[in-house]
């Protein structure tokens, strides 16, 4: 269960010094330490369940929202997620794992976002057509659509197959919002395959 140092402090209160109590406890394997004035208490949570209280507000999206979904076929190990206005890249490097935050336009921000209980835990996840915005958003624009499944298919590593399982319109919804010519593009591409 993630916790915050002044809730610890607040339930250690009765001791003589609540703060070298918490220290011998992240010491001893109690808790630990994940950025800080962040704790979790049990060592093998998974990291994506952390990354919205690393640093937020944020949802999983890029790279490790398409392994997720199975999209892309590599196994990513640091947790991308997309943030707004922070106006720059941000990583954290932890016991937990890595994690890695990027912007993405306002308002883009929030569309496309699930939210899912994984026991005690709460996290948002980019639906995969936003993910896959969220990431060609990152992308130098590409020149035309055969261009941009070139780039899908050989670059990213996504079968043709799962690209015809996205949702065109609601790659369509999201367009306005990014400014960029790839999502138009790749709405394109989806009505057409």
């Amino acid at each position: 269960m993630i916790k915050t140092t002044a809730m610890l402090l607040e339930e250690l209160s009765e001791y003589g010094s609540p703060k070298s109590k918490l220290s011998r406890m992240a010491k001893s394997g109690e808790c630990f330490p994940i950025t800080k004035g962040l704790y979790e208490t049990n060592p093998h949570t998974p990291a994506y369940l952390l990354a919205g209280s690393i640093y937020g507000p944020s949802y999983i999206s890029f790279e490790y929202a398409l392994s997720f979904y199975g999209l892309i076929p590599e196994a990513v190990y640091t947790v991308t997620s997309a943030t707004f206005e922070k106006k720059k890249k941000k990583k954290f490097e932890t016991a937990f794992g890595t994690f890695s935050y990027r912007d993405v336009p306002s308002k883009a921000f929030p569309l496309g976002i699930r939210l899912i209980q994984e026991g005690e835990y709460f996290y948002r996840i980019a639906e995969p057509e936003k993910a896959l915005c969220d990431q060609l958003y990152t992308i130098a624009p590409v020149g035309n659509t055969k261009e941009l499944f070139r780039l899908l298919t050989e670059s990213l590593r996504i079968e043709e197959s799962e690209l015809k399982k996205l949702d065109a319109s609601k790659v369509c919804a999201y367009s306005a919002a990014y400014h960029t010519t790839n999502i138009k593009k790749l709405y394109s591409l989806l009505r057409r395959i």
